[in-house]
């Protein structure tokens, strides 16, 4: 469905930006902006900023941000429909009809068939793993695995014949068209063979989404054929990096915490052992689509995030990468050692479910982890070494972005280290000293790669924020600064529209952040125009500051295009032009009020 760009605005314009968050946030008055605790992250000091001005929010915690229409998409859970139609319902506006066109009417259906053929599919399956033809699934399963009938039947678990033509052939009697088959992920088609079974010869394990529709299958093969999991293809149904297996279940656990493991089998063994919180990635690594969805619902349940990934190298890895994703969206997770076992199906059926409660009542805090793991990496007890591991630490320290946070882990990690608050806090400073403060997160393989600090996408975001707070800036430096000069995206399509907006003598943030339906590219439009500024106090060096900025973002556009240029010899020319272009920036002196 389409509505124009005018009736969105027009929704925007009825709905005020601080009655609408105030409905559900505890506002206060912080200068021309309004401050609280952020309702998307778990947080003490507040860092949610509502600016009635510029019509937008921004979280400086978790970097969640938008309009009117993205606070009610990510409070609400809605997609952007949804939160139009409330808002317009709410603002008195009426939206005009919008009818499905023939193309969305097809879609729809067709998916519904999808979801139809799967479901038929897992019934399928399940009575044949309870037939003569799934002795051998039915064996694994309640023998090797140790699994009873209920949680086979609360799982839906089922088995795929040897013969590789059963599931079509059943399917076709029920009436669905080869292309539903395929397109849902049930069937493979080639010239020689015909439509076949895309699974053969093994437990199969339905993946439901969080209504319990069956959207694909995951199947482990009886024997030593590869590969030994096979899961369903990406399809209109079926998302891998925006669904956990066992979430439909673990919803509605009572327990404090989600746990997050990396199998279906960790999964099945866990409820079975009475841990019904725990979730699974699909055959496929943690992401930032999964963080982004569990820091949605834990927000509403109030509940925390444990790992609990196998304890081999490959799994530490893993949960390194899932700490800093889950960071990035506001949550800490903790860890839970497996150790002396691979992961939590190994320890339960040794140890049992009492001794893995104590683990997880015993669980390390994730900041703590990932710095025990880097420890690992440097030799202690050479000075060097030691050195380096300080100043890991202190780096990763300057990624807390509340201060008393930051203080508790330091002192925690003086005392653990042996390192003094002095030495420490001198680090830390200088990694984080700067005219201005961000409160982006760099990955784990940033800290551990980088001698200082660099940030290009930072300094755009800065210049964009500073001249979308001064206007009367823009005419110093628009023969110098063109939107070619930011990253391809978000960036760019920001400096293109800020740019437009202030020659044509008017800007409008909110439809900057309206351009976009996804929350993703709403909250990253946020960051730019909601940028946290530190200002110098006197004019001189607010002029320099700026004057400085502008040159970094020419010389990082300049070595962009470097390395992408193909050497020709019009690129020659053109990077000596630029060249001299940078040079004539040395002596660049704008005035900053």
């Amino acid at each position: 469905m389409y509505y124009p760009e005018e009736v969105i605005q027009q929704v925007i314009d009825r709905n005020d930006i601080e009655d609408v968050v105030s409905s559900c946030v505890e506002l206060k008055k912080s200068g021309s902006n309004l401050v609280g605790l952020c309702p998307f992250h778990n947080e003490k000091t507040p860092s949610f900023t509502v600016s009635p001005n510029k019509r937008m929010f921004y979280c400086f915690g978790c970097g969640v941000g938008g309009n009117v229409i993205s606070f009610v998409m990510r409070y609400e859970n809605m997609d952007f429909q949804e939160a139009l139609k409330y808002l317009a319902e709410r603002g008195g506006v009426t939206l005009p009809e919008s009818r499905y066109s023939r193309e969305d009417r097809e879609k729809s259906e067709h998916r519904q068939l999808m979801l139809d053929a799967n479901r038929e599919a897992a019934v399928f399956y399940y009575k044949n793993l309870y037939s003569p033809k799934g002795i051998k699934g039915l064996k694994y399963l309640k023998e090797e695995r140790r699994l009873s009938d209920e949680t086979i039947k609360k799982f839906g678990l089922g088995f795929s014949e040897i013969t590789d033509s059963s599931l079509v052939k059943h399917l076709k009697t029920k009436g669905f068209a080869d292309k539903v088959l395929i397109d849902a992920g049930l069937a493979l088609f080639d010239e020689k063979r015909g439509l076949r079974d895309r699974f053969w010869n093994r437990v199969m394990f339905p993946i439901m989404d969080m209504h319990r529709k069956v959207i694909g299958f995951g199947g482990r093969v009886m024997g030593d054929s590869k590969p030994k999991y096979l899961n369903t293809s990406e399809s209109p149904i079926f998302d891998k990096s925006r669904n956990l297996f066992g979430l439909n279940y673990a919803r509605g656990s009572r327990a404090n915490n989600f746990i997050i493991c990396e199998g279906y089998m960790d999964v099945i063994s866990m409820h079975q052992a009475g841990f019904d919180q725990a979730v699974a990635s699909l055959g496929t690594a943690f992401t930032n689509e999964h963080a982004a969805m569990l820091e949605r619902i834990t927000q509403k349940a109030k509940k925390k995030i444990l790992l609990a990934y196998d304890s081999d190298g490959a799994g530490v890895n893993a949960a390194l990468r899932a700490i800093d994703m889950l960071r990035d969206v506001g949550i800490m997770p903790r860890v839970i050692n497996m150790k002396p076992y691979k992961d939590p199906d190994e320890f339960i059926k040794n140890l049992g479910p009492e001794e893995f409660q104590k683990r997880i009542d015993e669980a390390e805090n994730g900041f703590m982890y990932i710095l025990r793991q880097t420890e690992a990496d440097f030799d202690m007890s050479d000075p060097e070494g030691k050195t380096s591991f300080e100043k890991n630490i202190a780096m990763l320290l300057c990624t807390l972005n509340e201060g008393a946070e930051r203080d508790n882990y330091a002192e925690t990690v003086s005392r653990k280290y042996n390192i003094t608050m002095e030495n420490l806090r001198k680090l830390m400073v200088f990694y984080s000293t700067g005219i201005f403060q961000t409160q982006k997160r760099p990955s784990r393989e940033d800290l551990s790669n980088r001698p200082k600090v660099k940030d290009s996408g930072k300094n755009q975001k800065l210049l964009l924020g500073w001249i979308s707070n001064d206007p009367e800036l823009y005419p110093q430096i628009s023969s110098i600064v063109k939107p070619e000069d930011f990253d391809e995206g978000v960036l760019r399509e920001s400096a293109e529209r800020l740019f437009s907006d202030i020659q044509n003598g008017t800007i409008n943030i909110p439809a900057m952040i309206a351009a976009y339906e996804d929350p993703e590219s709403q909250s990253e439009a946020a960051s730019i125009f909601g940028v946290r500024m530190i200002m110098p106090e006197t004019k001189e060096e607010r002029s320099k500051a700026f004057t400085e900025l502008v040159e970094k973002v020419k010389r990082n556009s300049y070595s962009r295009w470097a390395e992408a240029s193909a050497g020709s010899a019009e690129d020659m020319i053109k990077a000596i032009e630029m060249k001299k272009a940078l040079e004539k920036l040395k002596d660049l002196k704008l005035d900053v009020k």
